[in-house]
């Protein structure tokens, strides 16, 4: 067991996917982890998943961490501060601003309060798909306001280092208008493109390839939460989405009219800075490294990818991303694999000599 950073008793407030990981996570660094929910189903499966335990009536944590949705964030926050006056009280709503002048208005201690928010999650919610090494290689934000004291809000540093998360400080207003460009946004246009295809007829969506895939993913996410997250940060989301919409009329413009050298001068501008934004998105570790990719072509039986994966490995060499591709019907699926750029000709050679086709 990896010693932790943190000691005392941490207690967790919410144990849904973020909450529940960060209780296991911090488990398996040994750390006293307490588990607070409305819901008793969730709280128990969260307890039996192994996250951590049931509150005591003299239980005295250092840190809360606050993992409900972003309409009761500033609520449940207050409460906490209230009921443990010795403990700092951090949340993880995806929202910074709105929670903290709420606290403000409404009286609360904000000298140990500080929003935080991992920039961590998946598709599906709820303790059952918690994972103890959701927030490795992670950006953490924690927007710091000015009211809490270094010693307090060194315990928060603690907590998401233990995590193995990247700690990233910026203000309140910063992390907003950045989540509104990396993340709020980005689930807009996925939405909004995922309901073209509501109507759209069967022949055309059988056609879908890892393209459509990769813009649609996140249109897979809880309507329900998005709305809170989505009208919590409407002034910058609205700041991005204006000069999207601008974008997109001058693409639309340049169409209109595909035969003009200047249309597709604009055209080719466009789909360049496109390329430039692309290569700015950081990597699994946070670092701005373009991986080199190979295609595997894998044939549709049992067991197949699993032995791609175990022979990659054998081979030393790291993962860094994966994309899978096959046709309905197609007796192979093709595995594009991204690595360093230095390990990928002897990935290559070494798949080639195991028997493996190597499909680009």
């Amino acid at each position: 067991m990896v010693e932790s950073r943190l000691t005392g008793q941490v207690r967790v407030v919410g144990v849904g996917l973020l909450g529940t990981s960060i209780g296991l996570g911090l488990r398996a660094r040994g750390v006293d982890v307490i588990l607070a929910d409305a819901s008793p189903t969730n709280l128990s499966i969260a307890i039996d998943y192994g996250a951590g335990r049931a509150a005591h009536a003299d239980d005295a944590p250092r840190i809360i961490v606050v993992c409900v949705p972003p309409d009761v964030t500033a609520q449940i926050v207050a409460a906490e501060l209230l009921a443990y006056p010795d403990a700092l009280v951090t949340d993880v709503a995806s929202v910074k601003l709105a929670p903290l002048e709420e606290l403000r208005a409404s009286g609360a201690d904000v000298s140990r309060y500080i929003g935080s928010h991992p920039l961590a999650g998946r598709e599906r919610g709820g303790p059952l798909s918690g994972r103890a090494d959701l927030f490795l290689g992670r950006p953490w934000v924690v927007a710091d306001h000015g009211g809490v004291s270094y010693q307090r809000a060194a315990l928060l540093d603690d907590l998401i280092l233990d995590l193995g998360a990247t700690l990233v400080e910026m203000s309140p207003e910063q992390h907003d208008s950045s989540v509104a460009l990396v993340s709020h946004v980005p689930q807009v246009i996925s939405s909004v493109m995922a309901r073209r295809l509501s109507d759209a007829p069967d022949a055309a969506v059988n056609l879908a390839g890892q393209g459509l895939r990769d813009v649609t993913r996140i249109a897979a996410s809880d309507p329900e939460l998005w709305v809170q997250i989505l009208c919590a940060n409407a002034g910058p989301v609205v700041d991005v989405l204006r000069e999207f919409r601008a974008d997109l009329d001058r693409f639309i413009e340049a169409l209109e009219h595909p035969s003009q050298g200047s249309s597709r001068r604009r055209i080719n501008e466009e789909l360049a800075g496109g390329n430039v934004g692309v290569a700015r998105i950081p990597g699994k570790h946070g670092l701005d490294r373009r991986y080199s990719s190979l295609v595997v072509m894998v044939d549709d039986k049992p067991g197949e990818l699993a032995r791609l994966f175990l022979e990659i490995g054998e081979a030393n060499v790291n993962l860094e991303d994966l994309r899978l591709e096959h046709s309905p019907g197609a007796q192979i699926g093709l595995a594009e694999i991204s690595v360093l750029p230095e390990v990928v000709q002897r990935l290559t050679d070494e798949l080639s000599q195991r028997g493996w086709r190597i499909a680009g």
